[in-house]
């Protein structure tokens, strides 16, 4: 198996963990956050789990996919972390929609994006860093 291959299927998993947050019991607290940071919601897991479907098909069908969905994947997520970063409210979620821009402490804002920074950056990386798997 390709290193892209093998990157897709460890985002899979990755992603299903973050949809199954909020139901594994102890990691969220009386006002329902992962963490006491990540206030999930249904529209947060059926995003976790349409992306961790993308990453898994895409890994099933070929490398050239998989680097396809790392790239394109990176750059929804970190974008959207960026967002959250500067206004607290993300994208994907519809959350700069629905809440416009938070007033909320630079350093939550910075632990509250962090996952979506980190993924998508490292997805970015690593599509770049393994291109030549994918012919």
């Amino acid at each position: 198996m390709s290193r892209l291959r093998l990157t897709a299927v460890l985002y899979t998993v990755a992603l299903l963990l973050a949809a199954a947050l909020n139901y594994i019991p102890g990691l969220t607290d009386a006002q329902g956050r992962a963490f006491g940071i990540f206030a999930l919601d249904i529209y947060d897991d059926s995003l976790h789990v349409a992306s961790a479907a993308w990453a898994g098909i895409a890994a099933f069908i070929s490398a050239r996919a998989s680097r396809n969905f790392l790239f394109y994947f990176g750059l929804l997520y970190f974008s959207d972390g960026l967002l959250g970063l500067i206004t607290g409210s993300g994208y994907l979620d519809l959350g700069i929609v629905n809440y416009d821009i938070q007033d909320i402490p630079f350093t939550f804002k910075i632990l509250a994006n962090l996952p979506h920074l980190f993924l998508g950056g490292a997805a970015i990386v690593s599509s770049y860093i393994f291109r030549r798997e994918a012919p």
